[in-house]
């Protein structure tokens, strides 16, 4: 039964404020659609958020257990958006801290630093090996694959094959469950652009350069109290000036007319109420979006969205009796012996996520789809296989695990497989036709963004909303942020 709550604010218009005149309606209390609201307050309106978690902070929130601050996923604050940097320093001030970045890279029972050193790389390999592997970057160079369909061959392009073979596929397999030469090149683009052999041992040979590429950088923000702090601050911000943000409500259905949505139905298992509203902000997945238009979206509309799809993840995060297990922030497990496919250090990003510092806490991440075997797995018996795993790498060094306990994240990747590109046009055409519905963040607009990215979604939307025509569904598109992002010293 569908009832109205006299809980929700009308929101009617104000004379001479403008703002007041706009019910922005926001799905999702993440980055994007936290910032939006945010960003909403500076123009004096009050956005309304329904959020079907418990927590804010989506992909990057914090979760808490036992005292102890555990990320879902690791999120470096680092980025070159002007708009995205004021809003972290404005939110966090102090608390917003400078970390050094130590990553590793764990292959063949040894461990690559990340950035590349030329001697540890000469070491790990052998003088062989690395001596092949630098025979197939030429061979690349004289032979390149002339097109660069799938990420297999953009990634062999640039680094050649041995390398290829040696450092990517396998983690990347780990991390996507399918092929490499399944993965359309576009994310390689995305994510890994201007990094090249070439750049990286010219960085690994030389060092500091004037204008580094984000894969190589040494340093970056990081709020004390992990990337869920920012987003906490965020909602308490937008509280304090009159916004509402509504916890364990999910958007069941999304009303519309031809050409504009008209309310959201929100509500849990325990009840359900019809909300108007003259603009709607969705970071929810795009996938359920067009499940829930009433009525229904077009037949081609909702084929196009059952081709869509998703990498599931799930983190095992553990506390173990040792005070100083291993320096680094994160480490890249390719091994395929282990499940396991990226490990958390949390203590390292910030020694303020445990409360005792003769602990440590990880976070040991696996890579998963919604229902397989590892995700049904019972959370016992996940601390336990990343137990074993963490002690067979060396990890753990035999300490004892004092506790641990497991975190979900279902639609933690968008999948960019080989035909994504064509049912998300068919998708995107038909949300762009709903003139006052506005897609923001990574799963809204199935793009696999940072959080700086999804903020940015949601600013420009907002200025959408007061009568800008950004196209939000191209940031990010030019593929020449996440890894060639460029910082002048």
């Amino acid at each position: 039964m569908i009832k109205t709550s006299g809980s929700i604010s009308d929101n009617s218009e104000t004379p001479g404020d403008s703002g007041r005149s706009k019910k922005v309606l926001i799905a999702g209390a993440g980055p994007a659609g936290l910032t939006a609201a945010y960003e909403l307050c500076k123009r004096n309106a009050v956005p309304i958020i329904f959020e079907k978690e418990s927590i804010v902070g989506g992909h990057a929130r914090t979760d808490v257990f036992k005292g102890y601050r555990f990320d879902i996923g690791g999120h470096r604050f680092f980025t070159k958006i002007p708009q995205v940097i004021q809003i972290w320093h404005e939110v966090l001030g102090a608390k917003f801290m400078k970390v050094s970045r130590l990553s590793r890279i764990y292959y063949n029972g040894k461990f690559f630093h990340y950035p590349l050193k030329l001697a540890n790389v000469v070491l790990g390999l052998g003088l062989w090996n690395s001596f092949l592997i630098l025979m197939s970057f030429f061979r690349s160079i004289l032979f390149p694959y002339p097109k660069e369909d799938n990420l297999e061959e953009w990634v062999s392009n640039r680094f050649g094959k041995r390398l290829y073979r040696t450092f990517f596929k396998t983690y990347t397999e780990k991390v996507w469950g399918i092929p490499c030469n399944q993965i359309q090149a576009e994310w390689a683009a995305q994510r890994i652009k201007g990094l090249s052999l070439r750049t990286a041992v010219m960085n690994a040979v030389f060092g500091g350069r004037k204008k580094n590429i984000k894969s190589l950088i040494e340093e970056f923000h990081y709020p004390e109290l992990g990337p869920g702090m920012m987003w906490e601050y965020v909602r308490n911000h937008v509280k304090s000036h009159g916004g509402q943000v509504h916890m364990n409500r999910d958007v069941l259905k999304i009303h519309r007319g031809k050409d504009r949505v008209l309310a959201f139905t929100v509500g849990n298992h325990e009840f359900q109420e019809y909300v108007e509203g003259t603009h709607f902000v969705a970071s929810m997945p795009v996938t359920e979006v067009i499940e829930r238009m009433d009525p229904p979206s077009p037949p081609e509309v909702i084929e196009a969205a059952g081709h869509l799809k998703y990498r599931d993840f799930l983190t095992v995060c553990v506390i173990v009796d040792h005070p100083d297990l291993f320096p680094d922030n994160w480490i890249y497990v390719h091994s395929p012996e282990v499940h396991m496919g990226r490990l958390q250090n949390f203590k390292n990003w910030s020694p303020h996520m445990v409360p005792d510092q003769a602990k440590t806490s990880l976070g040991a991440e696996y890579f998963v789809n919604e229902n397989d075997a590892l995700w049904n797995m019972a959370d016992e018996d996940l601390v336990d296989l990343a137990a074993k795993e963490l002690e067979s790498i060396g990890l753990t060094k035999g300490a004892r695990i004092e506790g641990g306990v497991v975190y979900r994240q279902k639609k933690a990747y968008p999948v960019y497989d080989e035909t994504y590109r064509k049912y998300l046009d068919v998708i995107e055409k038909f949300l762009k036709s709903l003139g006052n519905l506005h897609m923001i963040g990574r799963n809204g607009l199935h793009k696999y963004n940072n959080q700086d990215h999804a903020m940015l979604t949601a600013i420009l939307a907002v200025e959408n909303i007061y009568g800008a025509s950004h196209d939000v569904w191209q940031v990010n598109s030019d593929q020449a942020y996440h890894e060639e992002a460029v910082e002048e010293k």
